[in-house]
């Protein structure tokens, strides 16, 4: 691992990567607010999807203040918001419990998974052709089925956690998931076609022994970074591990997740293969595990609260570009809380793999404040943006080697967002815009405005 210094000598570089903001949308001056799990169940790193962009229209989700799925749609660029509400509230204040939309190409279909935590999914979607000819189609409750509790007919079991709908370069929709519970979980994968879910099956496992300070942990699950195609078709995915044993913690009040690990896939996630090309494993028969060989790209021990499910993309050349954070050496190396710990120190950090195979490691030099998790995403020049906690953008340029971090937009105080963010990566893929879906903070508990940020870069 090369772990570079920030080099402040090259701002002039960063400089001209402008972030400016667009506009500033209200999805609902109402939605609900508490806070679970030090996050909102309208927004969440590790929802993925809940503002997508197919076909000129954008699509988003949340719940209401009387707990109701929502849907709305825009016309892009400007469109007004289009909204209503699904035949479904929300079971219970968590906000693991979140909504994650998908669409897939082939038929045009909407689909819409929600309100699980190690618990039954709530699933639904639309009648065929409404995301592919949208103009023409009506954009109402009645253009979608009856709530399920299965993915369309395949049983999925009872204690599924972090759905997320993702599109292959063959333009199939794949569903990614885990079933059983944190620190004794594995990660699923199913499959659309021809308007029928069929199981891959999966790929990662909780079996294995990881022993630190003094205690052996039996079982964990593995948080991913993201499931992500890159232009080569390559599924990348990165994550970190959460042990069910807390005695690998220096401390209870820490968290037991450890080091970066990382691997991939050229066959739409059946195999899987490490950073040296390696087959490690495949789904359905032969999940990664703790165990498996030459998966950690950056070692860490559970001493530092080490955050799960932050971000990844991948570049022009189809190169993984990992959001890690974390409580650095340098204050100490036992994090007591992680709570206050990743508030008063933690720190993100941007791993990248080059050509040549070398994994790249800098600090982001602005701290987090903040428990939450941060998001990345590239500009057709493989110029980096990170949006921290707050919708502060952190911006790096390639030619720099993404050593010359620098703050390039500040919707700290403007904005008055929660804490972390979703963004809307299919839009990126055809316009310099992102959009982030935040909601407003809430001192007092009381519901508060869900938006969608248009930031142009």
């Amino acid at each position: 691992m090369l772990v570079l210094p920030v080099l402040a000598g090259l701002v002039s570089l960063v400089a001209a990567l402008n972030v400016t903001l667009s506009s500033n949308t209200v999805l609902d001056t109402s939605g609900i607010y508490f806070v679970s799990y030090d996050g909102l169940v309208n927004v969440n790193s590790f929802q993925a999807s809940a503002v997508i962009t197919h076909s000129g229209y954008q699509y988003a989700a949340w719940y209401n203040s009387n707990r109701s799925a929502m849907l709305a749609r825009r016309a892009l660029p400007s469109g007004a918001w289009s909204k209503f509400s699904l035949s479904h509230t929300l079971s219970t204040n968590d906000s693991h419990n979140v909504i994650s939309l998908g669409v897939s190409p082939a038929d045009g279909v909407i689909h819409v998974a929600m309100d699980c935590h190690s618990s039954t999914m709530y699933y639904t979607k639309s009648v065929a052709g409404l995301a592919n000819d949208p103009a023409s189609k009506t954009w109402a409750a009645s253009s979608f089925g009856s709530i399920q509790t299965t993915l369309g007919g395949l049983n999925i079991g009872t204690t599924v956690t972090y759905p997320q709908f993702v599109v292959t370069p063959e333009n199939k929709l794949q569903f990614v998931y885990r079933t059983a519970v944190s620190g004794n979980g594995a990660a699923q994968l199913a499959e659309y076609s021809s308007g029928t879910w069929s199981n891959v099956g999966q790929w990662t496992s909780a079996t294995g022994s990881y022993t630190a300070n003094g205690a052996t942990s039996t079982a964990r699950n593995l948080y991913i970074h993201g499931f992500t195609y890159s232009k080569s078709g390559r599924v990348h995915t990165s994550g970190t591990w959460r042990e069910n044993n807390g005695g690998v913690s220096c401390s209870s009040g820490g968290l037991t997740n450890h080091d970066t690990v990382y691997f991939y896939s050229d066959d739409r996630g059946r195999t899987w293969s490490n950073s040296a090309g390696t087959k490690i494993g495949t789904s359905g028969s032969s999940p990664i595990s703790v165990s498996t060989a030459g998966i950690i790209v950056d070692p860490l021990n559970a001493d530092h609260a080490l955050m799960n499910q932050e971000s990844q993309t991948t570049d022009s050349q189809s190169l993984p570009h990992i959001i890690i954070s974390y409580v650095p050496g340098r204050f100490g190396q036992c994090v007591s809380s992680y709570e206050s710990g990743r508030i008063a120190n933690g720190y993100a950090f941007h791993l990248f793999r080059s050509s040549s195979g070398t994994w790249t490691k800098t600090e982001i030099p602005l701290a987090i404040g903040s428990v939450g998790r941060s998001q990345i995403f590239l500009d057709p020049q493989d110029n980096a943006y990170v949006v921290l906690p707050f919708v502060r953008v952190m911006a790096a340029t390639k030619a720099s080697n993404y050593t010359d971090w620098a703050l390039v937009y500040d919707g700290k105080s403007s904005l008055n967002a929660f804490g972390e963010v979703t963004l809307d990566r299919r839009r990126l893929e055809t316009e310099r815009v992102v959009s982030i879906l935040f909601q407003e903070s809430s001192s007092s508990g009381s519901p508060s405005s869900v938006r969608v940020v248009d930031l142009k870069f």
